[in-house]
């Protein structure tokens, strides 16, 4: 079934819940969402739209309240929040749930992984939600699937100049999930802390560096202001996605109609996110370009060693994870099917351009 017929299945799921809940004044359910966010694009349009979308497809029969991070519990423990029923839905970032198993990173982008593009690919037609969601329920006894995107991230916003492999050497740098492991064996200094602690520490010198998110996501934070450089490319972290999770007994209580039109919203959601992210990062980058900062590239010899590297880890965690050689395998085999891509697609403004 193509994408478009998918989408009309979806809305003629919707019609027929509409039509046998006739009369229904109120949502028949009213969750709450658990977020890590403090605020940005993150909780105030994807998690949004998203809560949106299940509100417009189940005909109102499920209405959800978006929470900020923290309020339900734990910024970083979102999962435990959905799984104890304290929030009966989430907006998350499974690399924060990197310690319990290393799968997370695959599954949300890490470095040498999938662009956006690809990412949506290999999730909806190379069978990734499909392993996804098998993975949340079977280790974190949640129900999970995609609902943003994650653009390509900046490498880092920091106050020592950092090009070359040697200048990460001892770098006290801000990360989480697989990156904060890599990076280590790479030479630097790594701490993991929400998003809401790194201009603080940035500003005071608690670290030297630290990445978040793409230039839209950034834009908000204000770590160009209290760090000098920008370091390109996110050689790190080339796409990835965010995820919704729900309560196993909050979706058990759905009817089957209602779990596939969670799954749908999520989709659309992704699609959203996709299309504004990407065009908000196009201004958001510019600003940096004509802004104070000094805008640096790595070096190609320690993006290269950040691939050796990367695929040492993969190898390695392969080796003792079922989970995790079951997803690599997946990734690695569909970036192979994707390798003759360039030899029919121009690069991005290839045309029209003097």
């Amino acid at each position: 079934m193509n994408n478009r017929n998918r989408l009309v299945a979806g809305i003629t799921l919707a019609t027929a819940l509409a039509a046998a809940t006739t009369g229904v004044s109120a949502a028949d359910k009213e969750w709450k969402m658990a977020t890590p966010w403090g605020g940005g694009p993150w909780l105030e349009r994807d998690a949004q739209t998203f809560a949106d979308y299940v509100n417009q497809l189940t005909a109102g029969d499920i209405e959800i309240e978006v929470f900020p991070g923290g309020t339900l519990g734990g910024a970083l423990r979102v999962t435990n929040t959905v799984k104890a029923g304290v929030a009966d839905v989430s907006h998350n970032y499974i690399n924060y749930d990197y310690g319990t198993d290393p799968t997370a990173a695959l599954l949300a982008g890490h470095s040498s992984g999938l662009t956006p593009e690809e990412f949506m690919m290999w999730m909806y037609e190379g069978g990734g939600a499909e392993l996804y969601e098998e993975f949340r329920r079977e280790v974190f006894d949640v129900v999970a699937f995609p609902c943003s995107i994650l653009g390509t991230e900046l490498f880092l916003h920091s106050n020592k100049k950092v090009q070359t492999l040697e200048d990460f050497q001892g770098l006290r740098l801000r990360t989480s999930g697989a990156w904060a492991e890599i990076a280590s064996r790479l030479g630097a200094s790594t701490v993991v802390m929400a998003g809401s602690e790194i201009y603080n520490a940035l500003d005071r010198g608690v670290i030297d560096a630290a990445e978040w998110g793409s230039p839209e996501m950034n834009k908000p934070t204000g770590f160009q202001d209290v760090a000098q450089y920008v370091v390109l490319p996110g050689v790190h972290q080339s796409g990835g996605f965010l995820e919704c999770q729900v309560n196993q007994d909050a979706w058990d209580e759905l009817d089957p109609e209602q779990q596939e039109l969670l799954r749908l919203a999520g989709k659309l959601s992704v699609f959203d996110s996709w299309l504004a992210s990407s065009y908000a990062d196009l201004e958001a980058y510019q600003e940096l370009v004509e802004g104070p900062n000094e805008i640096v590239q790595l070096d190609p010899a320690f993006v290269d060693a950040i691939y050796e590297e990367t695929r040492k880890w993969e190898d390695e965690h392969a080796e003792d994870n079922e989970w995790f050689a079951r997803v690599l395998e997946s990734q690695r085999n569909f970036k192979d099917s994707m390798s003759n891509w360039q030899q029919y697609r121009l690069p991005i403004g290839a045309m029209g351009r003097e």
